[in-house]
């Protein structure tokens, strides 16, 4: 099997990326688009030069690794490095994933690791377009944290995956697959054993934090319809 598992940022998708890093039949590839969308945009995040340099740089070369994978893959993949004219040729023989968090969680999470997202760095309205052309199960992050095991039988189930008591868990600290990125992003997951506990009420955003929320709904909306 192959298996494309798209996001955001800060939306579950590095402990999900462990749980299915945890079975023996799966290998995993965090955000290999991550160099070629940092130097295609000049944009600066924090650990740039170490991504750049960890990783390749030319979306075409990304493209054609991903194809030598063969089966047997898993790919945490970034809705928003996905830019204009970088090939996806390759996901035609994926199956897709999309995972989904409120925009509010997103944008406060986010803004504690790196001030002022943008619409963009978020990633709502890639992803939308990105399901619409590549359906497959939408799963809410709140969901799985609350019930982990019954809400990853239901997403194994829909993917045709057999289920694995691994996912629900895994060993204390980094992982050699993860992306070179990991001290920045990482520190809690890299802390945990498995998913963390519930979520509670929605964060205080402040105002501009409110606006950007208010324009990430509707995509939001539109995915969470179709959500598991």
């Amino acid at each position: 099997m192959k298996i494309a598992m798209w996001s955001g940022p800060r939306n579950l998708s590095t402990a999900m990326m462990y749980s299915f890093g945890n079975r023996t039949d799966l290998r995993v590839w965090d955000e290999p688009f991550y160099a070629a969308y940092l130097h295609t945009t000049g944009l600066i995040h924090p650990m740039r030069d170490a991504v750049l340099e960890a990783g390749p740089r030319d979306s075409l070369e990304v493209a054609r690794q991903i194809t030598a994978m063969g089966d047997g893959v898993m790919l945490k993949l970034m809705s928003f490095h996905m830019l204009k004219g970088f090939p996806m040729d390759w996901a035609a023989r994926f199956t897709h994933i999309h995972l989904l968090r409120h925009p509010a969680r997103v944008i406060a999470s986010y803004a504690a690791k790196r001030e002022n997202p943008s619409l963009d760095d978020i990633g709502f309205e890639q992803q939308l377009a990105l399901y619409r052309r590549f359906p497959g199960p939408v799963v809410s992050a709140f969901d799985i944290r609350l019930n982990p095991e019954t809400m990853l039988r239901k997403l194994c189930d829909e993917i045709g995956l057999p289920w694995d008591d691994a996912m629900l868990s895994w060993p204390r600290g980094p992982k050699t697959f993860d992306g070179i990125w990991a001290p920045h992003w990482y520190d809690a997951v890299h802390r945990s054993t498995g998913f963390a506990a519930p979520e509670g009420d929605l964060p205080h955003l402040t105002d501009d934090q409110t606006r950007l929320m208010q324009a990430a709904m509707p995509a939001y909306e539109e995915l969470a319809h179709a959500k598991l």
